[in-house]
């Protein structure tokens, strides 16, 4: 039976919310994040997820990981880590089923192709577009564009891997070299998401949630699909240690058992390692609010440097046995190409855009007609943007 966990006083409060750009009466059944997870379950950017490429292109098989199930993997994980820290599970799940809605098909190639083809208009980042998505291009209300999301909602997509500014505006981590994208300064100016500070801790997990997920599931279709062995990733050392006690304690367990146990240990392992380096971190820190945990010094969700240190042990063996394995690159690259050349194909005819999407060109500037087309071709699904470039052009790669 169910307990009921007291909220602890650094976790956002559905009562407190900082609320919406656009007022709403609330709900009389619904907390304010419940609202938010329901509103995201519901938008099309999410349905799309079922179709996007996580590593996989869709049509490889049925078994491997899409955007939509990675997601949910990462909700599942989210709302685990702050049910025993003591967080808001609602908006740690919000959080997650929003991280990825502004990736474009086809993955990270499909990322790179687009801000290629918008490097002369500020690029293409997926974090910013999940904001757009969020707040402009989901056209569902009355009222207003976007879901309408919570501020801790908002800024919780925004901020999750740390702040992206310091207190005078300077951009920081991977913001440095490019600046922060414009749309989110843009969007800031009318709804201040506050980019110097952290954001929440549930924030902070959910974006943890998403690494171990990653390890996780990359680890498990990887081998589904024979681009390493067991014997190989057992060289790896968190890894390896579950598989060896696993082949310990049942010596006659079969392949896809011992994956699935393989898994089902490491993801909890890593969320064990989480939940004790971050209830230490909060300990030391003592927040009495969610903004006590915004305004620190550094961020309260992580793994120990231990198991940081074998996190990354794990991305390295996947980097070139997986990501960067020829038979992943040679797919990812012609996908990377039917992103550009529909890209390139309606910049140069806007009238092979569907009507909705060519009217909307009328009285835009080059750069907004770019960042347009961008937006149309960003929500296509995989098998979407194949099937408009075999309408397109007289030759579409297979991708397999």
């Amino acid at each position: 039976m169910d307990v009921a966990i007291s909220r602890a006083p650094y976790a956002c409060d559905p009562e407190t919310t900082r609320g919406r750009l656009h007022a709403e009466p609330p709900s009389t059944t619904r907390s304010a994040f419940r609202r938010d997870c329901d509103r995201i379950i519901h938008a099309t950017a999410f349905r799309r997820l079922k179709h996007k490429t996580q590593v996989f292109v869709f049509d490889e098989g049925d078994h491997y990981r899409t955007r939509l199930t990675h997601t949910l993997e990462v909700a599942q994980i989210a709302r685990a880590l702050a049910r025993r820290l003591r967080l808001d599970e609602d908006l740690a799940e919000a959080l997650a089923l929003a991280h990825d809605l502004g990736h474009p098909p086809f993955g990270h190639a499909g990322e790179r192709a687009l801000d290629s083809c918008l490097a002369a208009f500020g690029g293409f980042d997926h974090n910013a577009q999940t904001l757009r998505v969020v707040t402009t291009l989901e056209r569902r209300y009355p009222d207003f564009d976007g879901l309408n999301l919570t501020w801790e909602t908002l800024e919780g997509l925004v901020k999750h891997n740390g702040p992206l500014t310091d207190r005078a505006g300077a951009p920081l981590a991977r913001y440095r070299r490019h600046g922060v994208p414009a749309f989110i300064l843009d969007y800031c100016r009318t709804h201040d998401l506050q980019l110097w500070s952290f954001a929440s801790a549930e924030a902070q997990l959910a974006a943890v949630a998403d690494d171990i997920a990653y390890d996780a599931h990359d680890i498990d279709d990887g081998l589904r699909a024979k681009l390493f062995e067991l014997e190989e990733i057992a060289v790896v050392p968190l890894p390896g240690r579950i598989f060896g006690a696993i082949c310990s304690d049942h010596p006659d367990l079969d392949h896809d058992r011992l994956v699935h146990e393989l898994v089902r240990q490491l993801i909890g392992l890593l969320i064990d390692d989480v939940v004790a380096e971050s209830a230490g971190r909060l300990a030391a820190l003592k927040p009495n609010s969610a903004d006590d945990v915004r305004r620190a010094a550094s961020s309260v969700g992580a793994f120990s440097s231990a198991v940081a240190a074998e996190d990354r042990a794990i991305k390295s063996f996947l980097e070139p046995r997986m990501y960067r394995h020829s038979r992943v690159m040679k797919v990812m690259d012609q996908a990377a190409d039917v992103v550009r050349e529909l890209f390139a194909r309606y910049s140069a005819r806007p009238s092979d855009l569907p009507v909705e999407w060519s009217q909307g060109l009328a009285g835009l500037d080059e750069a907004a007609r770019a960042r347009h087309i961008a937006d149309f071709i960003a929500g296509m699904t995989d098998r979407y943007a194949l099937a408009e470039h075999a309408r397109l052009f007289d030759s579409t790669p297979e991708l397999r």
